[in-house]
């Protein structure tokens, strides 16, 4: 079986991306390896302070709820598959759902869009279009 196209390392490019609330990260990087049906994803965000969040999850496509260590907006997620390349997911926080997020890996290969709707752990609206480059 052929590994997801999300597999491997993808670095936020700031440039094509709106980020909402802001302040934007300086830097993001996700990494994303394959277990069987399962995926594991660490991110590990640079805020604009220069604080470093790392967040870790291990997840199926199956709409169940898997925990998400090491963030403050969300501690639970729900990812289901739309096609190979697409994916939605809920981020919930104390079993409350507060964000949707759609994640899409371009044809080529080369580009991973997600959307996040919701709001963050301050209550902010969080309305933001993040694109990644495949390192």
């Amino acid at each position: 079986m052929r590994p997801p196209p999300v597999a491997g390392t993808w670095v936020l490019n700031l440039g094509k991306s709106k980020i909402v609330p802001g302040p934007a990260p300086t830097g993001e990087m996700r990494v994303y390896t394959v277990n069987g049906d399962q995926l594991t994803l660490t991110t590990t965000i640079t805020g604009a302070d220069g604080k470093q969040t790392i967040t870790r999850s291990q997840y199926a496509y199956d709409g169940k709820d898997y925990a998400v260590t090491g963030g403050p907006d969300y501690d639970m997620q729900s990812v289901k598959r739309v096609d190979r390349s697409t994916v939605t997911a809920e981020l919930k926080k104390s079993v409350k759902v507060v964000q949707a997020v759609s994640r899409k890996v371009s044809q080529d290969g080369k580009t991973l869009t997600m959307t996040f709707k919701g709001t963050n752990a301050k209550g902010q609206k969080v309305d933001s279009i993040e694109v990644y480059d495949r390192q």
